[in-house]
């Protein structure tokens, strides 16, 4: 009898825990080269579907703007409604608000030649920009500043290069593979109103799958080791008598 509720829970918590995790999840592979060192073209990742309301800065998103692409795309929040977004700072490097970001996952490199570049200077022609995002519109750029063709290249557009918010359709949480990592969420935008965004509900649903698992194992293993054992104890009690 305990073989078979072992059993059951561990079928309920591995069945259960691939069920929630298609409904809440979607793959998606990266196209192309403008996430790197984050995610490189080809990888697989694993995305939360959310609402673009519950976005903040510093997500990594797949949304799908038909100015942009008629095809997903995947960069990182920057700046939300209201923000102003700023390049370059004295050093270079990016504001949003006044406030200088420290972007360790970005790479700075010029695809051309391999130089380092000054962080968050925009690619050719690489003037600066100054940008308020409308209310209910993102700012988004790709990691690799150099080579991704986002909200920079759209300035001149009506928004200044940012989206609704509703053209978001998921963050991405996680990499799947060739590594399976979690995704962090940078500290640098942990102090500005609104904070950053919390980890979905990924490594919940994978203990479950692996605890389901373990049970379903034990569970099938309990019972046939229960009755050798009862045997083995058996015949030392007839040799005894």
């Amino acid at each position: 009898m305990l073989s078979g509720i072992a059993v059951a829970i561990g079928f309920a918590l591995f069945l259960g825990g691939f069920v929630w995790g298609a409904v809440v999840y979607q793959p998606y592979t990266v196209p192309t080269d403008s996430m790197m060192p984050t995610v490189r073209p080809g990888d697989r990742v694993l995305a939360q579907r959310i609402d673009g309301g519950e976005v903040r800065r510093g997500d990594v998103v797949i949304f799908t703007d038909s100015l942009w692409s008629d095809s997903p795309m995947v960069k990182r929040v920057v700046g939300i409604g209201g923000d102003t977004v700023k390049c370059c700072g004295a050093a270079g490097e990016l504001t949003v608000n006044g406030t200088v970001l420290d972007e360790p996952y970005i790479d700075a490199t010029r695809p051309d030649s391999g130089l380092a570049m000054p962080p968050g200077q925009a690619p050719a022609p690489g003037t600066p920009f100054e940008v308020t995002v409308p209310q209910g519109n993102l700012f988004l750029l790709g990691d690799r500043r150099a080579a991704s063709l986002d909200s920079r290249a759209h300035l001149q557009e009506a928004g200044q290069g940012t989206v609704p918010r509703s053209t978001v359709s998921a963050r991405v949480d996680a990499l799947a593979w060739p590594s399976t990592t979690m995704l962090e969420r940078p500290r640098t935008y942990a102090g500005l109103p609104g904070g950053v965004s919390q980890p979905g509900p990924l490594r919940l649903q994978v203990a479950a799958v692996v605890a389901g698992a373990a049970l379903v194992l034990l569970g099938a293993a309990y019972g046939p080791l229960v009755r050798v054992l009862g045997r083995g104890r058996r015949r030392e009690r007839a040799g005894v008598r």
